[in-house]
């Protein structure tokens, strides 16, 4: 059996293009800085030292040619293990091993934004090593990060609560078996409300469709009553579950518990006609809220609000919001400087926002953190408080953070829509994206500048030759 996959394999010697994006960002990057604040990222996570040791360059190095390539895992490991640039970048071009796609996901997850978060602003202080940007100058903005979920409504969102609590108490079994078949009736006549909901709504009125959403959280309230009486019962059991089972026995745990939130919600909207605070829109990553934006045919996007800060040069800084009150404007201005200072050490000399973090306290936070020329748009004729060259500077910095903003949205690092289906690994796949934009701009600024150091090489010889 050994010699058979022996014959499956062959060693072969190959040139590998010591300008290429991967091998240049392995020589610029100090790999002892950089795995010593992942090490301690790591054992901050980690509840145990037991196991194998890992070897951190080379997942490492799996986190930034994800972010770098946007590519899923499958395709990572897959790079890691036959693409010679990113064996390079992971220091495995003297050994046969590169890690399983089990393995990176784990250290992805392990990780989490606030470590990819890490890794990130690591790269971005390089840069300022290497003075590819300047921090004394920042601006920020927020956006939204939408998720890859249906567009949110209630019919929907019950629909699809009965069918998910359906499909796992048949692969639980034990004493769903009987809740199934108890709940048999309300499943199907949920199913020809919903069915006369989507295929008539047209021709109803709005007195009518209420009518049908109600009648729908009857069903809905009618299952929950029973599935919390069967949870209860096997909790009180603890039945042994396997793969599968346990998996569903979870997700059954959890629907309950949203809906459990999302039922009175429902409720208060068909009596009231207005939204509830904090609306679940989402039964896969309840989490996410609606985002009112006020755009020209987006005017809300469902998903997490991010706070950006760009730096002179291009580089960006990402921050998610715990939740959507965290990082309104007035809020993100002050922050976004305060993270600066923990980041660089100091105040940017320059700060500029839109008009919708204008405010006193606002103002008078940044002057207390030591910002001395503050560039945010006043609201009405109030006068701004730069002016001349700096004002024009500032507007057009504040102008190119929207172009940051727009590239990372873009299919090429996939911040907007990813696939995740929590609220953690959407965090994953946000900074991930800003992570791809800063290593693909920094790699863009070594090869300018050895560009023009070989430019400048050549001039000399010329004028010796010359002279």
């Amino acid at each position: 059996m050994k010699q058979a996959e022996s014959d499956k394999q062959e060693r072969l010697s190959i040139l590998v293009d010591l300008e290429h994006p991967l091998i240049v960002l392995s020589s610029s990057l100090d790999w002892d800085e950089l795995l010593a604040r992942v090490e301690t990222i790591r054992k901050s996570k980690v509840k145990s030292a037991a196991g194998r040791p890992q070897c951190l360059r080379a997942l490492v190095a799996t986190v930034l040619v994800k972010a770098y390539m946007n590519e899923t895992y499958r395709r990572d490991s897959d790079l890691i293990r036959h693409f010679a640039p990113a064996r390079y970048l992971a220091g495995l071009t003297e050994s046969d091993w590169s890690p399983a796609k089990s393995t990176i996901w784990d250290f992805h997850a392990m990780l989490g934004e606030d470590g990819e978060k890490a890794i990130n602003e690591y790269v971005v202080m390089v840069a300022a090593r290497n003075h590819f940007m300047d921090p004394h100058h920042l601006v920020a903005d927020t956006t939204a990060q939408e998720a890859a979920i249906p567009y949110p409504n209630e019919m929907g969102l019950m629909s699809s609560f009965l069918k998910r609590v359906e499909r796992a108490s048949a692969t639980v079994g034990g004493v769903f078996k009987s809740f199934a078949s108890t709940a048999a009736g309300t499943f199907q006549k949920a199913r020809i409300a919903f069915r006369e909901y989507r295929l008539f709504a047209k021709t109803k009125t709005k007195e009518a469709k209420d009518a049908l959403v109600a009648e729908m959280a009857d069903h809905v309230e009618q299952v929950q009553d029973q599935l919390r009486v069967t949870l209860t019962a096997a909790l009180e059991q603890k039945p042994t579950l396997v793969k599968y089972q346990n998996v569903a026995f979870r997700c059954l745990l959890r629907l309950h518990r949203i809906v459990t939130t999302l039922l009175p919600q429902i409720r208060s909207w068909l009596k009231t006609g207005r939204v509830a605070k904090n609306k679940i829109i989402s039964l896969t990553i309840p989490e996410t809220y609606a985002i009112v934006r006020g755009k020209v045919g987006k005017k809300v996007e469902f998903g997490l609000n991010w706070g950006i800060a760009r730096l002179r040069g291009g580089y960006l800084l990402a921050t998610l919001a715990k939740d959507s009150e965290e990082l309104v404007d007035t809020k993100f201005a002050v922050r976004a400087v305060s993270d600066h200072i923990r980041l660089f050490g100091k105040a940017p000399k320059s700060f500029a926002y839109d008009r919708a973090a204008d405010s006193r306290e606002t103002i008078a936070k940044l002057k207390s953190l030591g910002v001395k020329q503050i560039g945010i748009a006043r609201k009405g004729k109030t006068a701004w408080l730069v002016r001349g060259k700096a004002k024009t500077k500032l507007i057009t910095e504040r102008a190119r953070v929207e172009g940051g903003i727009g590239t990372i949205k873009s299919q090429a690092y996939g911040f907007n829509k990813p696939a995740a289906r929590s609220r953690k690994m959407m965090g994953v796949c946000g900074q991930a994206a800003v992570m791809g934009f800063n290593v693909s701009r920094f790699v863009q600024d070594v090869a300018r500048r050895e560009a023009a150091a070989l430019m400048a090489a050549t001039r000399r010889r010329g004028r010796t030759k010359t002279a």
